[in-house]
C-alpha cells in the first residue's frame, strides 16, 4: 500500500497531523513504538481544549492557582482568572489521540522507525515491527517526522536536525497524598530553586488521584533522581508511592528549518517548538502537527516540495514573538537563585498576574494594557538592575 503521509511518531504532534489528514481523506499511516509514554507535567490550557476538540473526560485535574515558589521559600499565588488550566495524563492522553486518528481514517502501525530510502519507484520509510519483529518497508509520497527532541528523522533528512540543543526533564507519577497544608490538589507548584535546577526549575502538579512531580536541566551529569528526591521531601511527598519514572529530552528554540525540501517536514519536538521559559510543549506539540498537515496537504495538492516549508511560517507567524519574550524571561531570571528571587518577587504584581495568564490561556500576548506593560516593564527593569530588593511589588 502505498500513503500519501506517513507520519513518524505518535504522540500529541504525530497524532494530530494523522487525524487531521486522515479527515481530509488522505491514505496516512501513524508509526509509534508501544509503551512510550514521555515525562510531562501534562498541563493544557483552554485555548488547546478548545482547537483540539478534546473532551473533559481526559482531563484528571482542573487547576484553578499555580502557586511560584523561590529559592528562599517565598510563594506567591497567582489565580487563574475566569477559567481553568487543564491536566492530563500523558500515558491515558497520547493513547486517546492516536486511538483518535484510527477513528478518523488513519492506519496505525507499532515497531520503530530505521530510516527512508528513495529509488525510481519513489519514497520508503523503513521501519521494525515491535520486539524485534520484521522489517517493513512502506512506500509514501511524503514524511512527516514527529519523533521527539533526538528525532531520527530530523537528523538524517534535515539540516541542523543533529545540532537541537535541549535539556532533560524527569518526573515521577506518584500516587497523591490528600489534601492538606503542603498539597492541594487543584494548585500546580512551580519550584524555582538552583538546590532542584541550577537552571530551570522543579514542579508538583496534580493529575487527579496522581501527581507529577519533576524537573528539568541543561547541566550534563546533574542527578535528576536525586533533584526529584529532594523536592519530593522539600514538598513533604517521600512516602507517597511511585507509580513510574520518566525522563526525555525537551528542545529549547524551534529548528531554523523544518523541512527537507523534498518529502519531509518536522512536528512538535522534532522541529524544536516547546515554549522557553515555561517548558510548555503539549498545545505547541498539537499545533505544530497541525501546522505540518497543512503544508503536506499543499506539497500534495500542488506538486511542489517547496510548500513544506509553510508548516515553519505557519507556526511563527502566530508564536515567534510569545517564544522571543519567553526565551528573554529565561535568560534573564534564570541564571542564578538572587535573579530566581526577584522573579518570584515581580510575580506578587496583580499586573503580572493577569497579563501572564491572559497570554497563557489564549496563546497571544495581550495587548489591551499599555499602561500595565509599561509598569511591568519598568519594574522588570528594577529587579534585573538589583535597585529594589526581592519582595518590593
Amino acid at each position: 500500500m502505498e500513503y500519501d503521509v506517513f507520519v513518524v511518531g505518535g504522540g500529541p504532534s504525530g497524532a494530530t497531523a494523522a487525524d487531521d489528514l486522515a479527515r481530509a481523506g488522505h491514505k496516512v499511516a501513524l508509526l509509534d513504538r508501544a509503551g512510550r509514554i514521555k515525562p510531562c507535567g501534562g498541563a493544557i490550557p483552554p485555548r488547546a481544549i478548545a482547537d483540539f476538540d478534546i473532551p473533559m473526560s481526559q482531563l484528571v485535574a482542573q487547576i484553578t492557582t499555580a502557586r511560584m515558589i523561590s529559592p528562599t521559600g517565598r510563594a506567591v499565588d497567582i489565580p487563574i482568572e475566569n477559567g481553568f488550566v487543564g491536566m492530563v495524563d500523558r500515558e491515558d492522553f497520547d493513547e486517546f489521540l492516536r486511538a483518535r486518528a484510527v477513528e478518523n481514517g488513519a492506519t496505525r502501525l507499532t515497531g520503530t522507525y530505521l530510516r527512508i530510502e528513495r529509488d525510481k519507484d519513489g519514497t520508503h520509510v523503513v521501519w521494525r515491527e515491535k520486539d524485534g519483529g520484521a522489517e517493513r518497508r512502506s512506500a509514501t509520497r511524503l514524511v512527516i517526522g514527529a519523533d521527539g527532541a533526538r528525532s531520527n528523522v530530523a537528523r538524517a533528512e534535515v539540516p541542523g536536525g543533529d545540532k537541537i540543543p535541549y535539556v532533560i526533564a524527569y518526573h515521577e507519577i506518584i500516587k497523591a497524598p490528600p489534601a492538606n497544608d503542603r498539597y492541594d490538589p487543584d494548585r500546580c507548584d512551580v519550584i524555582y530553586d538552583g538546590r532542584i535546577s541550577s537552571d530551570f526549575y522543579g514542579w508538583v502538579f496534580p493529575h487527579g488521584k496522581h501527581a507529577s512531580v519533576g524537573m528539568g536541566t541543561e547541566i550534563n551529569g546533574a542527578d535528576l533522581k536525586k533533584a526529584t528526591a529532594d523536592l519530593r521531601a522539600m514538598a513533604g511527598l517521600s512516602g507517597c508511592e511511585t507509580i513510574r519514572r520518566e525522563g526525555a529530552p525537551i528542545p529549547l528554540r524551534p529548528m531554523d528549518r523544518w523541512d527537507n525540501g523534498r518529502d519531509v517536514v518536522l512536528a512538535g519536538d522534532a522541529a524544536g517548538v516547546v515554549a522557553p521559559s515555561s517548558g510548555e510543549g503539549i498545545y505547541y506539540a498539537m499545533v505544530g502537527g497541525r501546522v505540518a498537515a497543512t503544508a503536506a496537504q499543499a506539497a500534495l495538492a500542488s506538486g511542489r516540495p517547496r510548500d513544506l516549508a509553510l508548516a515553519r511560517k505557519l507556526f511563527m507567524r502566530d508564536h515567534k514573538t510569545v517564544f522571543k519574550v519567553l526565551r528573554s524571561m529565561q535568560d534573564a531570571y534564570y541564571k542564578s537563585d538572587d535573579r530566581r528571587e526577584r522573579f518570584v518577587s515581580l510575580c506578587h504584581d496583580i499586573d503580572v498576574q493577569r497579563l501572564t495568564f491572559e497570554a497563557y490561556m489564549n496563546k497571544k500576548l495581550v495587548a489591551a494594557r499599555p499602561l500595565a506593560h509599561l509598569k511591568i516593564g519598568v519594574k522588570n527593569l528594577l529587579h534585573l538592575s538589583g535597585l529594589v530588593r526581592p519582595g518590593f511589588t
